[in-house]
């Protein structure tokens, strides 16, 4: 008998996280995540598994990002037949993602074949509309703090995360034989005393620590996101640009939009108006709004009111039809648009327009991860691939930190040390190989517990002894 944890996911990458742990002939996988980023990694969402579908037991999912969930209506295509465990607000967010992920692959896939610019003949999605109803479908809701029984060897609850509607860490108790222990996968980690959510709850008592790293090398700036884009974005206004603001419609595009309006009430910066354009972020905006007066999100939300979710002269665009008609608009107005990374959807055609001309601002508000167009800004480029043109790059560009609903390494090694008591053992996961390899010295370092940063595929015995 035997207790194992393997990586399948979301090891020496911060996309695609996926681990598997067996206890007594069980199985549980935490989280199925999609590859994005580097061509390489994305064309491992069409490779075969590093694990047998047939012998996944159980399925829990801590979020509803698509790095998290996105590869769930695939492995239902290929016949993963179980229910998946989630909170009820990730139930409801992954309705939204996994729909919009499909439709996202099946428009991309539609305009490649139209423009015959693919290496494919005919280009194909990774999985369709009805793969992703199929998934949503397999969701079943549990509260918070509520042990859910999967079998005789796994039992599991959820802790708020704090990291976006719906997030969770998640407790493990795995048992084979007479032996037992305790697994906690961190999920994302929100960040302390932000907007929106509240502060992520501790992590409970545990043996081994599964923690993410998306930002384990570095702090998130300390200065105002208003403060870093006032500037620039009265320079925009006043010159009668656009401001496109590529944003992750899941949290950080309402963040912004309050954050903007308030902005302007204030007198910060003129008022002009702002553009959701983005069904996934109007849905998640009024599901948020669901959600108001639940543990999911801030006390000092829930007490403005939806108001401040739903603030005054911001238009929400959910056609294609609209989202046309203002890639017609001229300035001066800001467009809000997934997604985050510019890796696809209705923010590249705002993109293609916006970028070739200096009166424009490109503003980035989130992490890139390499192989990204957004990373690409990042680094210097002067041309972006888009549709299968090259599109200059003259518009101006700038990146705000601080929005991120990640905790930075302060924040992780806090967090980690919130819990009753270390665990003896940390696997560092969901980062950059930099990012999870610094976290894991800092974390040996202040807190002397054996940190790993684990490669995929790799597998451990949490049964044997830990090597001196």
């Amino acid at each position: 008998m035997s207790i194992e944890l393997s990586f399948h996911g979301g090891a020496g990458t911060v996309t695609g996280s996926r681990h598997l742990l067996t206890a007594g002939g069980s199985s549980v996988l935490v989280d199925c995540g999609l590859f994005q980023g580097l061509k390489e990694l994305r064309l491992m969402n069409w490779e075969k598994r590093s694990f047998d579908i047939d012998a996944i037991d159980h399925l829990l999912l801590t979020h509803a990002h698509i790095d998290h969930a996105g590869y769930l209506p695939r492995l239902v295509k290929l016949g993963y037949g179980g229910v998946v465990h989630c909170t009820p607000a990730t139930r409801d967010l992954a309705g939204i993602l996994l729909l919009d992920s499909a439709k996202i692959q099946e428009e991309d896939a539609r305009y490649a074949n139209r423009k015959k610019f693919s290496k494919h003949h005919p280009a194909l999605p990774l999985y369709d509309t009805d793969d992703a109803q199929a998934a949503f479908e397999r969701l079943r809701p549990v509260a918070y703090d509520t042990w859910l029984r999967l079998d005789a060897h796994l039992e599991a609850r959820f802790f708020n995360a704090g990291h976006i509607l719906g997030s969770a860490h998640v407790e493990v108790r795995a048992r084979s034989g007479s032996d037992r222990l305790t697994v906690v996968f961190s999920g994302d980690v929100g960040r302390y005393d932000m907007p929106l959510h509240p502060d992520p709850t501790p992590p409970p008592a545990c043996d081994f620590l599964v923690i993410e790293s998306t930002y384990g090398d570095r702090d998130h700036d300390p200065m105002p996101f208003i403060e870093q884009l006032k500037k620039p974005l009265r320079q925009t206004i006043e010159r009668g640009g656009t401001v496109l603001i590529p944003s992750f419609a899941v949290a950080r595009a309402q963040l912004v939009t309050l954050l903007l309006r308030e902005a302007m009430d204030n007198g910060d910066i003129p008022t002009v108006p702002i553009h959701v354009d983005s069904p996934m972020a109007v849905n998640t905006t009024q599901l948020y709004g669901k959600y108001l007066n639940d543990e999911n999100l801030d006390a000092e939300i829930v007490g403005e009111g939806k108001d401040r979710l739903f603030p005054e002269e911001v238009h929400f665009h959910r056609t294609v039809g609209e989202s046309r008609a203002l890639n017609e608009q001229t300035g001066p107005r800001i467009v809000i648009s997934s997604s985050g990374m510019l890796t696809g959807g209705r923010v590249l055609h705002h993109l293609k327009r916006l970028l070739p001309d200096a009166n424009n601002l490109i503003v980035l508000v989130g992490f890139q991860a390499a192989g990204t167009r957004g990373r690409a800004l990042l680094e210097g480029a002067r041309q972006l691939k888009m549709h299968g043109e090259m599109v200059p790059v003259e518009a101006q560009f700038m990146s705000v930190h601080g929005l991120s609903a990640h905790a930075d390494r302060r924040g992780l090694i806090r967090w980690l040390k919130s819990g009753e008591g270390l665990p003896k053992t940390v696997f560092v996961v969901h980062g950059e190989p930099e990012a999870s390899q610094a976290l894991a010295a800092l974390i040996e370092k202040e807190l002397s517990i054996r940190a790993v940063v684990p490669r995929l595929g790799s597998h451990f015995d949490l049964l044997a002894p830990a090597p001196d």
